[in-house]
């Protein structure tokens, strides 16, 4: 059997000692060694196949050089290019990803961390972290970077988006397009975005003079189809009167349309809709969804910077803010139009049933 190639193979054929293989095969040491000799050492690693060895590097740093990634829900189109940013920052430093899906549990994201923290990882991106976290203060000295949300005491640096200024873009173009009577699926408020963005909206409401009116605020219990659709139902259940209506994210917003067209009501001649998040193909929707754009990338990239100064350290570590929050823009499209006449969403209704 064919003997795996080692670092003293490529020394030797190079004619270099041990210890420039590797820092020459090392992304955070290659700039120590002349390009010329990186080059070579690498053209010929890679003739001989040669793999370095993660397990004992492992042992000789301390370092596993791996990142624990955790979402709440895989399936939601919104996380993919956060992940892949995390994963571009990452592999350019030599890192690789384990992720994972906690289905929105606490038990199991507590299970996930638990076994990510047994295989050493080296630091955690979460995006599945609850408004009043309490797995975070238990992790220990692993660093943890919070994606997407945040927490109600900072436990953690956080990147995450203004989540104000975005419901305060969408509920001022409704205004601007005639509505009075706006309606709010709200999302869960023990998730930071359901909370900010709920608050965010009676706020704006108030500056606005828009009236309070109970019945048009409805809360999700997750960040999905079947919640808006739920939700939606349930709007509809209490009152009619109403022109448009604010979603906390792009997917609920997707489940209320659906129910609105049940009800035989068009979107947006009889009911406007906005969604937040501008997630893939929004802009595909029939009718294409006005939502609010956040940087889903770039706050995966930011979120692997994080993690990187706080496990490699130095001064980049003390001048980083702890609290990032990227700017975000109103995206409008066909969801969104001038109020409609008084009565037309009630008569809809009416005739649907």
């Amino acid at each position: 059997m064919r003997s795996r190639p080692t670092m003293s193979d490529i020394a030797r054929i190079v004619g270099v000692h041990v210890s420039t293989v590797s820092r020459a095969l090392d992304p955070k040491t290659c700039h120590l060694i002349s390009p010329d000799v990186v080059a070579k050492i690498g053209e010929v690693a890679q003739k001989l196949g040669f793999r370095p060895n993660a397990a004992g590097a492992s042992l000789r740093t301390n370092r596993s050089r791996t990142i624990g990634i955790v979402v709440p829900d895989i399936t939601d189109p919104v996380f993919p290019p956060m992940i892949r940013g995390v994963e571009d920052v990452l592999s350019e430093r030599g890192y690789a990803v384990v992720l994972a899906n906690t289905d929105g549990d606490e038990g199991r994201e507590s299970e996930i961390v638990s076994s990510m923290l047994a295989r050493s990882v080296d630091g955690l991106a979460l995006a599945s972290s609850r408004f009043e976290d309490k797995l975070i203060p238990r992790i220990g000295d692993v660093p943890v970077v919070t994606v997407f949300r945040e927490t109600k005491k900072p436990v953690a640096p956080c990147v995450i988006f203004d989540e104000r200024a975005g419901i305060r873009h969408a509920l001022t173009h409704l205004v601007s397009l005639g509505h009075r009577r706006i309606a709010n699926i709200a999302g869960p408020r023990t998730i930071s975005t359901g909370y900010t963005r709920w608050e965010a909206f009676e706020a704006t409401r108030r500056e606005l003079r828009l009236p309070l009116d109970k019945r048009l605020m409805v809360f999700a219990d997750g960040f999905n189809e079947q919640e808006g659709a739920r939700c939606a139902e349930a709007l509809l259940a209490r009152t009619s009167d109403f022109t448009a209506i604010l979603c906390a994210n792009d997917r609920l917003a997707v489940g209320v349309i659906d129910v609105l067209r049940r009800y035989g009501l068009r979107c947006p001649e009889d009911v406007s809709v906005t969604g937040f998040n501008d997630m893939p193909y929004a802009d595909r929707f029939v009718p294409a969804l006005t939502t609010v754009r956040v940087q889903q990338y770039k706050a995966g990239r930011e979120a692997a910077r994080l993690l990187i100064e706080a496990i490699e350290g130095g001064a980049a570590r003390r001048t980083r803010p702890l609290r990032i929050v990227l700017p975000v823009e109103l995206v409008v499209r066909a969801s969104t139009g001038v109020a409609a006449v008084k009565g037309k969403t009630r008569r809809g209704i009416a005739a649907a049933r």
